[in-house]
């Protein structure tokens, strides 16, 4: 019987964003907890992303945004997902997201939005909960 296979995460900084220190902080933090962490750098658009997700064959996305567009960007990629048939990819997002916003993003299908400053153990927590190896 072969081991379970780790978490396999993607983080991705969408938009014109240029700020990426938070995203790599976290992507180190997951690999630090054992996940597998494919980092696609600065400057992705949602179509970038979910063709690296889908390649990746992640079970799920971490987006960062500190720059605004999280309301547009976000759902966007859940769209995508679902028109490529990979909506069991999990989409969950961090960065400068207005607490008034959360609602309507879960509404779109984020399953989570982490403030600054939340402890990467809290993240980990999260992600250990509620995601798991979709194969």
């Amino acid at each position: 019987m072969s081991p379970e296979r780790k978490i396999r995460i993607l983080i991705a900084k969408p938009g014109l964003d240029g700020h990426d220190r938070g995203a790599k902080v976290i992507a180190r933090g997951f690999r630090d907890a054992g996940f597998e962490v494919v980092y696609t750098g600065l400057h992705q658009s949602p179509e970038q992303i979910v063709a690296a997700a889908v390649q990746e064959d992640v079970d799920a996305i971490g987006l960062s945004s500190l720059a605004g567009a999280h309301d547009y960007l976000f759902p966007r990629i859940v769209e995508l997902l679902k028109e490529k048939g990979a909506e069991d990819i999990a989409v969950f997002g961090g960065g400068i997201v207005p607490e008034e916003d959360i609602p309507a993003l879960s509404r779109s299908g984020i399953k989570a939005v982490f403030s600054p400053g939340t402890p990467i153990e809290e993240a980990v927590r999260w992600v250990r909960e509620n995601i798991k190896p979709r194969r």
